[in-house]
């Protein structure tokens, strides 16, 4: 058994995923950990599959012949992996130099009840990516987001709390903590923890996956660490962006943003509200997906 498997779900990202897998495997080479790479290919048609088999570094493959979806590719990869921890990783995300991948798993290792860690995930600009650093989408978390209220509120102490829980923005993000979930752009975790949840939830084609795969994996006790010790750059957007029916593919992305939605709140929080709260929910997403 290797100590580290990282899998690596592409999708018409071709540049972006040899820069990922570069950045990737010059970090872990300087490890003495055993690792491996998984890319699983979600049918790509920009030539992704042959610039990966021409990389000088030994990458496994997975090809599908059509889009499979985010989690069902992450899954595929894990049935496929052989280390005792897993790192689903974004094509569009580059690895800083200084990550240390043997200290991150010590984290494991001396804590128990860790089950996810992710480090800081930066945008290009240098500000941190939202989805890396939130909280569980309750209903009252979900509405003062969408209402702006967690914007307003952002550097009031105390209201921020109150009003910010759907990134947890009261938190210090300088320092190690806890949080609900990170983006699945950099998910660290444990692959008996993996196991025992059995993965990625596969009704998510796109989006909402990673909050239900950390959901299922808090109810099992174990809790999901923010370490921004170190870095990575989430160059977000970058499937199909070269296509000519962009602005297409953008609508098609924003519906399965939705449609997550209204999966992940039937799945863990309809049980909680009466039937009329839970329809007028669903009627608020529903014209959000009309409109877009």
């Amino acid at each position: 058994m290797k100590d580290l498997s990282v899998i690596i779900p592409s999708f018409n990202t071709k540049d972006m995923t040899v820069k990922c897998v570069s950045s990737l495997a010059e970090c872990l080479s300087k490890s003495s950990l055993s690792w491996e790479i998984i890319v699983v290919d979600n049918g790509s048609s920009d030539g992704t599959i042959q610039e990966i088999r021409n990389s000088k570094f030994e990458i496994r493959i997975i090809q599908n012949s059509k889009n499979v979806g985010f989690g069902k590719a992450n899954n595929q990869g894990l049935k496929e992996a052989s280390g005792a921890y897993v790192l689903f990783l974004n094509s569009d995300v580059i690895v800083e130099k200084e990550l240390d991948f043997t200290d991150l798993l010590h984290y494991f290792k001396s804590q128990k009840k860790v089950g996810v860690i992710t480090v800081r995930v930066n945008l290009p600009n240098g500000s941190i990516d939202p989805a890396s650093h939130r909280g569980f989408p309750t209903l009252w978390r979900s509405s003062c987001y969408f209402l702006g209220l967690e914007k307003i509120f952002a550097h009031i102490p105390f209201l921020n709390r109150v009003f910010g829980g759907y990134h947890l923005i009261h938190l210090d993000m300088g320092t190690t903590h806890e949080i609900d979930s990170p983006t699945g752009a950099f998910y660290l975790a444990p692959r008996d923890v993996l196991n025992r949840v059995k993965g990625f939830d596969e009704d998510f084609f796109m989006y909402g996956e990673d909050l239900d795969l950390s959901f299922r994996i808090k109810q099992e006790g174990y809790k999901a660490l923010y370490i921004p010790q170190y870095s990575a750059v989430h160059h977000k957007g970058q499937s199909g962006i070269q296509n000519k029916d962009n602005d297409i593919i953008r609508k098609k992305i924003r519906k399965y943003f939705y449609e997550a939605m209204t999966i992940f709140y039937k799945k863990h929080y309809a049980h909680m509200y009466p039937s009329f709260l839970n329809r007028f929910v669903y009627f608020l997403i529903d014209i959000k997906i009309k409109h877009i």
